[in-house]
């Protein structure tokens, strides 16, 4: 899968388009499920200005999206992560989340065990392997699902009343992270409805009803609910990485 997202921000004054390859390994592989490029350029005349490594872009900017719904949506008193996945979105939401939030005990859980080990051993805290996704999820405030899943792993019964979840996986119309008791029993949000009618099995598939857009609740529209149990499901949006490719281009210019 080849995957082109441009977009162009009047407010950042940046224009940008990133090329993404998708391939699902099989097997367990060195290389990267997804990879990606982005390229900036000069929206005045269109010269290419930048290339930069669109996949560390698409890991921090993913995991920055993912905090910002977990800061206005998790409990108040949220002690328990859980991260369900061991690829590189567990990593970027492990740095983010635990540089921004206080958490008393951080959960992994992976398909394949080792990954998990070697999740725990990489991290900068402790880190505890759990044997079942079931183990992992009972009890965590925050659940953040970052699988290749095409069936769910995540169900409803097991969860929290009251936690938020961040479904980063399963984009794709015909894939599930989630159960359909999970999606229907708690107040959906999403990066873009657009985009989750068409592209998230999760969405499509159980009928949920989306509440708000992350981007109404910052805006202040529509009420973020942290008392209730919470689902935000990103499919991330070209904006993000246009955002975010100038940030860094900027920041390198200056150092420059």
């Amino acid at each position: 899968y080849l995957g082109v997202m441009p977009a162009y921000s009047a407010a950042d004054d940046a224009l940008t388009t990133k090329l993404v390859t998708f391939y699902e390994h099989l097997k367990d592989s060195s290389v990267p499920s997804h990879q990606a490029t982005v390229l900036l350029f000069d929206p005045s005349n269109g010269t290419l200005k930048a290339v930069l490594d669109g996949s560390v872009i698409t890991a921090k900017r993913t995991a920055a999206v993912s905090a910002i719904a977990t800061k206005l949506l998790m409990p108040p008193f949220a002690e328990v992560l859980c991260i369900l996945g061991a690829g590189v979105q567990a990593y970027s939401h492990y740095d983010i989340f635990t540089e921004l939030f206080t958490f008393k005990e951080v959960r992994i859980w992976n398909r394949t065990k080792e990954r998990a080990v070697q999740f725990a051993s990489a991290a900068g805290g402790p880190v505890r392997v759990c044997s079942s996704a079931r183990e992992a999820v009972t009890g965590a405030d925050v659940i953040v699902t970052v699988t290749m899943a095409t069936a769910p792993i995540l169900f409803g019964d097991w969860v929290k009343p009251g936690a938020h979840i961040n479904a980063v996986g399963a984009s794709r119309p015909d894939w599930r992270e989630l159960d359909d008791e999970l999606m229907k029993n708690s107040v959906l949000f999403v990066d873009s409805r657009d985009a989750a009618l068409t592209e998230s099995g999760d969405v499509i598939l159980s009928g949920a009803e989306i509440f708000a857009e992350l981007g109404e609740v910052l805006k202040g529209t529509k009420p973020a609910l942290p008392e209730k149990t919470t689902v935000f499901k990103s499919l991330g949006m070209a904006v993000e990485d246009t955002v975010a490719a100038k940030f860094v281009y900027d920041a390198w210019s200056a150092g420059n």
